[in-house]
């Protein structure tokens, strides 16, 4: 969320975010709703929370069909849409070939794509590697466009050459697609892997960067402590000092991917333009979760709920906005997007979205009336895909208001309580403060009505059945 030149970070080069905030808007308190990719993916693509719809894990074996994705609507209303790079709501190993980390169970059905998504266009890349012999479309076009593997390339040079990199490979198959619009109003999606781990940027953007001039992460020794009592809790790392794993190199390395991305969305925005549809397309910047790129020692993501990795990026450009280049605090959920996407169009949200459209913010110049932002980790990596000691199964739930945040480690007996105006780099936890059990008490109460309703069933009951 804090890595847009616009917004404050003078330690990083982004012309063309910088450009669609000033002609949009920026939500600068915009969050994500899983802080992993799948339940993440599935909460902004169906306007509902990853629990409400049974999409819970990184991992599982198919998407559930519990609810359509807001491109099936688009599509079903004459939308053509598109989609390059990611897509992951579901595994895309097979489990029990090669790739797969754990047997199929008895039974069980593999699906990596749900059946109906509502993509005429699908140019799929998982991510920057070649596992898979063929059907990855961005390692197929590197295999024919430089001669030789993607694997191979990375083996030879450490890297992926700018020129044949996945946000390259993204960006043409977007400017492609609306290159070829017909009639028919559009959608695509040019979801993109970085930034990402392995974090290997080419070397001329990792030049840029100083890591010794950039920022530490927020990090104090309490931390250690306070991790510790986390131990049990899924995530990717263990908590160390940031400097044991070069965590200011981390970062440089993350900014020189940002800022590659960076060049390529200023590429798309140059062609929507010369295509003449740039003032009839609405255009929205975000992120399925962050990093923790350090802070709190920690690296990478798993079930925490800092705001390095639950808070995103969110900027909105398009037709008719009140005024654009604003900067905007309003508390905004990622499951916004769908029912935003949906007014837009001309068409209702379901009744079961969760995500209240911010249109009326966009063209209306108004708040958008949250009072309160969810995040939710439910098991979200499945121990017995994942092979990895850090990850066991857990479950927890962040409910944060205008001032407080409160996050439950559910099982554990653990949380957190953190008073974001006075402490933004949620250092102090108040969950066992004696002159903040009020407050606990106050947002466990919110928090559980706001789970509780999450998992409402679909409005609208047969006449017939009393």
């Amino acid at each position: 969320h804090d890595t847009v030149a616009a917004l404050g970070n003078p330690h990083i080069r982004t012309s063309s975010l910088d450009r669609l905030a000033g002609e949009g808007v920026a939500f600068t308190r915009a969050y994500c709703q899983s802080p992993v990719c799948t339940p993440s993916r599935a909460s902004f693509l169906t306007g509902r929370y990853a629990s409400g719809v049974l999409c819970n894990q990184n991992g599982n074996a198919r998407w559930p069909e519990a609810a359509p994705l807001v491109t099936k609507l688009l599509k079903d209303a004459g939308y053509r849409c598109g989609l390059a790079g990611k897509l992951h709501l579901a595994d895309p190993r097979k489990p029990g070939s090669a790739l797969g980390q754990a047997e199929a169970a008895p039974g069980a059905v593999w699906e990596p794509r749900p059946r109906d998504d509502g993509y005429e266009v699908f140019h799929w890349s998982h991510n920057q590697k070649d596992l898979w012999p063929t059907g990855h479309a961005y390692a197929d076009w590197v295999r024919e466009a430089a001669g030789e593997r993607l694997g191979s390339i990375r083996e030879r040079l450490g890297h992926v050459p700018a020129e044949f990199h996945q946000s390259r490979w993204c960006a043409d198959r977007a400017i492609d697609f609306l290159r070829g619009a017909d009639a028919r109003p559009w959608l695509f999606s040019v979801n993109l892997f970085d930034p990402h781990p392995p974090f290997d940027p080419p070397p001329d953007y990792l030049a840029r960067y100083d890591a010794a001039a950039l920022p530490p992460p927020a990090f104090r020794e309490s931390d250690l402590e306070a991790q510790a009592r986390l131990a049990e809790v899924d995530f990717g790392t263990p908590c160390r000092r940031p400097e044991t794993f070069g965590a200011r190199e981390v970062k440089a390395r993350y900014y020189a991917m940002i800022e590659l991305l960076d060049h390529h969305v200023g590429r798309m925005l140059d062609a929507l333009e010369a295509s003449g549809q740039r003032e009839n397309t609405l255009i929205v910047f975000t992120s399925d979760h962050g990093d923790m790129l350090g802070d709190h020692g920690l690296l990478h993501k798993g079930c925490r709920f800092y705001e390095g990795l639950t808070r995103v990026p969110l900027l909105i450009a398009g037709p008719g906005f009140a005024r654009n280049g604003e900067i905007r605090d309003d508390l905004v959920e990622l499951t916004d997007l769908a029912p935003t996407f949906l007014d837009f169009a001309g068409l209702p949200a379901s009744p079961a979205m969760v995500g209240r459209s911010l249109r009326p913010v966009l063209c209306g110049d108004r708040a958008h009336g949250r009072t309160a932002v969810r995040c939710e980790y439910y098991n979200a990596t499945a121990p017995n895909n994942t092979g990895r000691a850090h990850y066991r199964g857990s479950h927890g739930t962040m409910y944060r208001n205008h001032r407080y945040k409160l996050v439950i480690y559910h099982g554990c007996g653990a949380g957190e309580l953190f008073d974001l105006g006075n402490d933004p780099g949620e250092h102090e936890n108040l969950w066992d403060a004696a002159d903040h059990r009020a407050v606990r008490d106050d947002l466990m109460r919110a928090s559980f009505d706001a789970t509780v309703a999450a998992l409402e069933p679909v409005p609208g009951r047969n006449p017939l059945f009393r």
